[in-house]
């Protein structure tokens, strides 16, 4: 095993994507499936850090496996991509890199906080309130 390995989270409403990056070319490996075989935009949202780290720094050293779980699709993806924005970011400890994520998308590198809201007491719904009858 390579000494630079690293361990990063990343979550996203209930979804939690844990990422491992070693020494390698930059594939990203996605639940056990590389990320070429994802679906279109999923394989976009993936590769958007290691572009602008491309762009900003050079060529990627660094092998991702990330394995999500719970959430969505979705949810799981959007995890996985702050997972490897926040991973380069302590990789390469470039704030110039740090700046152009918070540039070009705040949630690269910040987690999304808003949650479900709960049901209230005696009603349905979280903001939905029950129906009066005045007859």
């Amino acid at each position: 095993m390579s000494k630079n390995i690293i361990l990063v989270s990343g979550k996203r409403k209930t979804a939690v994507a844990k990422l491992r990056a070693d020494s390698g070319s930059g594939a990203i490996i996605f639940n056990g499936v590389s990320s070429e075989a994802l679906p279109l935009f999923h394989k976009l949202a993936l590769s958007e850090p290691i572009k602008i780290f491309e762009r900003e720094i050079g060529p990627v050293k660094y092998n991702f496996h990330i394995h999500a779980l719970g959430g969505g699709k979705e949810a799981q993806i959007q995890a996985a991509r702050l997972a490897i924005a926040k991973a380069l970011v302590k990789l390469s400890g470039s704030d110039t890199l740090r700046k152009a994520y918070l540039v070009y998308d705040r949630n690269m590198l910040v987690a999304d906080a808003r949650r479900k809201e709960a049901n209230k007491p005696g009603d349905s719904a979280p903001r939905a309130k029950r129906q009066k009858s005045y007859r």
